[in-house]
């Protein structure tokens, strides 16, 4: 392929990605001062939450708890939005605003709400020149020069503009690690022996190939009396026939393995009064508008995202294989997803009796596409950098911390970590979902073990292990990780330093420290919150009565 000319720009922080991490990172280092580059390969900014289509996954206190001052900024900029904008219901007016009305979290909103959010967060940065947003755009090469990453190429989709990227630190925000993986940085996929991190449930050989599923979601609503069936896919007759290993069934099925209790657990499409909050149908559980949060006769039908056993793919690896071979893996679990959607319509069996829900049709328009599947996949794991520090099972996990009343406490804590270890299946074994303490982001692992100019801010790619990743992966944490990446870069800016020396100078530390807390980052949580599992299931139980949603099993 023939590239146009090449130009060049100097910046302070290059971001390659513009997921939840890209963006809290580009906020901070820009509020800090920094002259930053953010390169996005899509139109939108958001990655898992928009351009993925997956409601928030959040900690249990998030509506009584600021632990992120951005963080909180970016939630009561989504609910405003709603009540500026469009038209809510009385009931839809109430506290907390959830619009979904979904089970997962208590803020399930329509992705695009989102982007809107994001940009106008940015916005400021980009009138006053600190921030250029480059959208579109790939990663084509990195320039390594020893231990420091020079520059990278990106080139728009459309072939016409081609950049060469400068920065003194550069951030891998994207979702799978792709600087990473071009810098030639050293890293980890797939899964850990346990021999190597000690973990109870790591596995006994480690696999680079053994990835989890990933997820190509769809949104859909459903006009009951209408016909939507798709064409059938291609390889429906596959997936029709499919039966994952221990499972009850075919995948194509309401009956599936529970993640939790590991036995046969029914989540039909429709499970009686969907509107209930303890209904964990699979309509309500991932919903992102709900008609009775509107007024009557705005939405024609409520809007859900897919995105659960059914389609979730696992039988080929897409990360760390040759292009070519990640290529099939995602047009497979495309095909899977569309599968589902047709096996929907045409053959589930329904509440009401009969088979198949010919009124389910594709939303597209809420996913910013025309096909109505998600602009990417959900990717639960991407490539890992081998850290100063490696966040372990052993600082985090009930079953690994017998005695414990909390989290491994750090020094060198940049934010805060609430969620159960979840890890999802691959061809060859069953989900791990197992409890983990409220527990500190330790500045190690954003350090690459030799890298001095790189810094990782998706929640996929820092220093974890298969079995913590299955905690640090979601929304706010990524955003929190994102956050501290982009203040620690401005840190190290400001002070001429790489950032590996500000961990090893305790003063620097501290500074650093205090930095995050000018900012509205808390790293230590509450003392009443850190005394183990029973305080956990006490608070579980108020937070679960107060009629919040079950969001702390979420399952993404």
């Amino acid at each position: 392929m023939k590239f146009p000319h090449v130009q060049t720009r100097k910046v302070d922080l290059v971001i390659v990605g513009g997921g939840l991490g890209g963006i809290a990172c580009a906020i901070s280092a820009c509020t800090l001062g920094l002259k930053v580059i953010l390169v996005e390969e899509l139109d939108w900014l958001g990655g898992q939450l928009t351009s993925q289509g997956i409601p928030l996954d959040e900690h249990l206190w998030v509506e009584t708890l600021t632990i992120s001052r951005s963080y909180t900024n970016f939630r009561d900029r989504v609910r405003k939005y709603y009540l500026d904008n469009l038209p809510l219901s009385f009931e839809g007016r109430k506290f907390p605003i959830n619009p979904g009305r979904g089970a997962i979290t208590s803020l399930c909103h329509d992705p695009r709400v989102a982007v809107r959010v994001f940009d106008d967060m940015l916005a400021p940065h980009e009138f006053n020149g600190n921030l250029t947003i480059l959208r579109n755009y790939q990663i084509r090469d990195a320039h390594v020069a020893g231990d420091r990453i020079t520059a990278i190429d990106v080139v728009s989709k459309c072939g016409e503009h081609s950049f060469e990227l400068c920065g003194a630190i550069f951030v891998d925000a994207s979702e799978t690690g792709e600087l990473i993986e071009k810098a030639g940085i050293e890293h980890v996929t797939g899964a850990e022996a346990a021999s190597e991190t000690g973990e109870l449930h790591a596995l006994d050989q480690a696999d680079p190939l053994d990835q989890q599923g990933f997820t190509w979601p769809f949104a859909v609503d459903y006009i009951n009396g209408e016909d939507h069936t798709i064409s059938k896919p291609s390889q429906y007759d596959f997936w029709r026939e499919y039966r994952p290993l221990l499972w009850p069934g075919p995948l194509l099925s309401f009956e599936v393995l529970d993640h939790h209790k590991h036995t046969s657990a029914v989540y039909p499409l429709f499970d009686g009064n969907s509107d209930s909050p303890l209904s964990m149908d699979l309509w309500h559980f991932r919903r992102i508008a709900a008609r009775k949060s509107f007024e009557e006769g705005y939405l024609k039908s409520d809007i859900s995202v897919m995105c659960g056993y059914q389609n979730e793919y696992w039988l080929k690896p897409a990360i760390g294989v040759p292009p070519e071979q990640g290529k099939v893996a995602l047009e497979e679990s495309r095909q899977l997803s569309l599968s589902f959607l047709y096996w929907l319509q045409t053959e589930a069996p329904r509440h009401d009796g009969g088979y198949g829900y010919k009124g389910l049709r594709l939303r597209g328009d809420a996913l910013g596409t025309l096909d109505g599947l998600a602009k990417q996949p959900y990717f639960r794991e991407g490539r890992r950098i081998k850290s100063q520090f490696t966040l372990l099972e052993q600082h985090i996990g009930f079953d690994a911390r017998p005695g414990a009343t909390s989290a491994e406490h750090f020094r060198d804590s940049i934010g805060l970590g609430c969620y159960r270890i979840n890890i999802h299946a691959t061809k060859t074994r069953d989900v791990i979902d197992i409890p983990a303490f409220p527990y500190q982001l330790p500045l190690g692992m954003l350090l690459p073990i030799r890298m001095q100019n790189i810094l990782p801010a998706c929640c996929k790619s820092v220093g974890t292990t298969r079995v913590t990743n299955g905690s640090v992966r979601h929304h706010p944490i990524e955003w929190f990780i994102g956050e501290a990446v982009g203040a620690l870069a401005a840190y190290s800016v400001a002070n001429s330093l790489i950032p590996h020396q500000v961990r090893e100078d305790q003063v620097h530390l501290t500074q650093f420290q205090r930095t995050l807390n000018d900012l509205g980052i808390i790293l230590r949580w509450p003392a009443f919150e850190m005394r183990g599992s029973h305080i956990l299931k006490t608070s579980w139980a108020d937070y679960f009565h107060r009629g919040h949603g079950p969001n702390h099993i979420g399952y993404i």
